[in-house]
C-alpha cells in the first residue's frame, strides 16, 4: 500500500508542476486558463483529470493504509506508529 501511496504523490507532483506551467492565479485569468488548458493543450483534459482524480486516490489510498495498520496491529510498534501519525498530520 505504501508503494501505491508513493505513485500516487509522483503523480499528484508531476502532473500538478505540468498544470503550474500553463495555470493563472489571477481572478479574472483563472477560468480562462483552466479552459486553455482543457481545449489547447495536447492532452491538457488528460493531466487535469488525472490530477483531479489522482487527489482523491491519494486519500483513498491513505486511509486503506491506516485502517490495514490497525487490522495487523502495527500500532504496537511506537516509533513506526508515530512517523506514520506524523506523515498523517503533514499530508
Amino acid at each position: 500500500m505504501g508503494s501505491l501511496l508513493g505513485l500516487c504523490l509522483i503523480i499528484q507532483l508531476i502532473t500538478g508542476l505540468f498544470l503550474a506551467m500553463h495555470y493563472s492565479a489571477n481572478t479574472t485569468l483563472a477560468f480562462n486558463s483552466i479552459a486553455h488548458i482543457m481545449r489547447d493543450i495536447n492532452y491538457g483534459w488528460l493531466i487535469r483529470n488525472l490530477h483531479a482524480n489522482g487527489a482523491s486516490m491519494f486519500f483513498i489510498c491513505i486511509y486503506l493504509h491506516i485502517g490495514r495498520g490497525l487490522y495487523y496491529g502495527s500500532y504496537l510498534f511506537k516509533e513506526v506508529w508515530n512517523i506514520g501519525i506524523i506523515l498523517l498530520f503533514l499530508v
